[in-house]
């Protein structure tokens, strides 16, 4: 047991918990003690007559943009309430985000076209551009309450197509205040910390005061799953220590394995 790379070491994990179990696994198998403390709730949510709008149309749009995991998972549950037949998606063309968000896509055993070589939205719109032009192209893009609006944006303005969006989720800071988890997070600290996203990020900038760390506590490092998480943290004056080069569960495991280790 003392062979494993993160053989008693502390890591937190501050994605809901809906979607924490993967990476705390992979955490786990390599020995490490994994606390959850989720920062974010992340629930179902879409305007009903935008739903209507979308799917009453679904199978026009040449592309469908998938720009988390969240967005396939919600999207497809209001997809099948609607259709009882994948099929019924029509002959759309799939681009995603990351490779996380891509694996969700597979499950429905649909092929993607697009995973740009990083997880952020300027790597897939260039990605998008070299595939094919997207002059007067219609694309739909899937997006939660607090998607960035720079897709899209690059989308219409320099791609010039023709694009729709349809939120399928909201995102909710959790109040930890009188969380037992948070509780034990103060008085003993942790050796890393794990950031999977800019609102996980805003949502513990905003708790500061309550998860502070006592003093017979250990500073926990700050683990970022990609280049948009470390920028929030560095926006909250949080610096970045460990920040994982491939945007995924995979890629943070390696990190902090290559950290520890």
């Amino acid at each position: 047991m003392k062979k494993l790379p993160l053989f008693g070491k502390k890591i937190v994990i501050t994605r809901s918990m809906s979607q924490s179990g993967p990476l705390k696994e992979k955490l786990e198998v390599l020995g490490a003690e994994v606390i959850e403390l989720p920062l974010i709730e992340t629930t179902f949510w879409c305007e009903q007559k935008d739903a209507l709008e979308v799917l009453s149309e679904v199978g026009a749009y040449e592309w469908i943009i998938f720009t988390s995991a969240n967005g396939v998972k919600y999207f497809f549950e209001l997809f099948f309430k609607r259709f009882k037949d994948i099929r019924s998606i029509g002959g759309m063309r799939i681009a995603c985000i990351g490779k996380a968000t891509a694996m969700e896509v597979e499950k429905f055993h649909l092929q993607v076209d697009v995973i740009p070589e990083a997880a952020v939205a300027e790597a897939l719109f260039d990605a998008l551009m070299k595939y094919e032009t997207l002059d007067n192209i219609k694309m739909l893009v899937i997006t939660g309450n607090l998607n960035r609006d720079l897709l899209v944006e690059k989308l219409v303005q320099e791609g010039r197509a023709i694009v729709d969006t349809l939120q399928v989720y909201k995102t909710e800071l959790l109040d930890l205040k009188e969380s037992k988890v948070a509780k034990v997070f103060r008085e003993q600290g942790a050796d890393a910390i794990i950031f999977t996203s800019a609102s996980t990020v805003n949502s513990f900038a905003e708790q500061k005061s309550q998860l502070k760390i006592s003093k017979k506590g250990k500073q926990p490092r700050l683990c970022s799953i990609g280049p948009i998480t470390s920028q929030a943290l560095k926006k909250n004056a949080l610096k970045v220590d460990i920040e994982a080069k491939e945007h995924s569960v995979e890629g943070i495991v390696k990190a902090l394995e290559k950290y520890f280790g």
